[in-house]
């Protein structure tokens, strides 16, 4: 059986920028796993491939292999569900498209959560987060952190509960994508598909749909998880004769529980991964 003790190389395959909303910037990140001696990474930023201009030549100055990543957020029957996609054509033009409309998409939102807030008397402006947090891709985390600065919360974890999580007041959907088209996308790119973090998946009935949707692969190694956890999505991962990945989903700051390398993904899949994403 597979663990990640018998790995020889260790590749985290799910980890987040400030190109998305990690807290780490691109040079910040790759200079991490080099002191944490990881020999492979995907960046996974949500909805976004912007990290890999810098990242590419960054990462071959350190040696270390970087292959293509992403974090699409998609729905099925209303709950959020992650597809993470890797090794594909980083010059997609279809790809490149959805990826720009989605970060319009997520401007325009941060706008009406904006105006909710304000309407809740606690106003909070677009140029007070880029004084803030640079030119990062602004997200809830930063709207949540100002609102702690500004003492409209205790914590992020209060601004969240009650006012920026789901369906709480100042909450804003965002542009929704369907799981199958996500998929679809990223295998016209030339990639594979993978379901990220099932284990997190409420209610665990949609992962019976999840099962029948055309994934190459599913996350089984996340974060802390032990053995007893990983197990079940082992047994649906060879089942199905599906690619088993892993990765920390380290966030910086935001998931400091989460350190980068304390899961990573099989060296027989990251060589997969590497071989297509060469092709490229």
């Amino acid at each position: 059986m597979l663990t990640p003790d018998n790995f020889f190389k260790r590749a985290d395959c799910h980890c987040h920028t400030t190109f998305s909303d990690g807290s780490f910037d691109v040079v910040a990140l790759l200079d991490l796993a080099k002191e944490k001696q990881l020999s492979g990474l995907s960046i996974t930023d949500h909805d976004t491939i912007d990290s890999y201009p810098i990242a590419i030549p960054y990462a071959r100055t350190l040696d270390i292999e970087l292959i293509s990543g992403i974090e699409i957020s998609t729905e099925l029957k209303s709950t959020s569900i992650h597809v993470l996609g890797y090794a594909f054509d980083l010059q997609n033009n279809e790809l490149i498209s959805f990826c720009q409309r989605l970060q319009q998409e997520r401007e325009q939102r941060n706008q009406k959560i904006l105006e909710k807030l304000t309407k809740c008397k606690m106003p909070i402006t677009m140029e007070e987060l880029r004084e803030r947090f640079g030119n990062v891709s602004i997200g809830r985390p930063h709207i949540a952190k100002l609102m702690v600065t500004k003492g409209y919360a205790k914590s992020m974890k209060q601004a969240f509960s009650r006012y920026l999580g789901d369906k709480c007041r100042c909450y804003v959907s965002g542009y929704q994508v369907e799981v199958e088209a996500a998929i679809e996308l990223i295998h016209r790119a030339s990639g594979y598909a993978v379901l990220a973090h099932p284990n997190t998946i409420r209610p665990t009935r949609l992962i019976d749909d999840l099962m029948n949707m055309p994934f190459d692969g599913i996350e089984v190694y996340y974060g802390h998880l032990s053995l007893k956890q990983e197990q079940p999505w082992i047994d649906i991962a060879m089942k199905k004769d599906w690619m088993m990945t892993g990765g920390s989903d380290f966030h910086g700051e935001k998931k400091s529980f989460h350190p980068l390398g304390c899961s990573w993904t099989p060296e027989d899949t990251f060589s997969i991964f590497s071989k297509r994403f060469a092709e490229h």
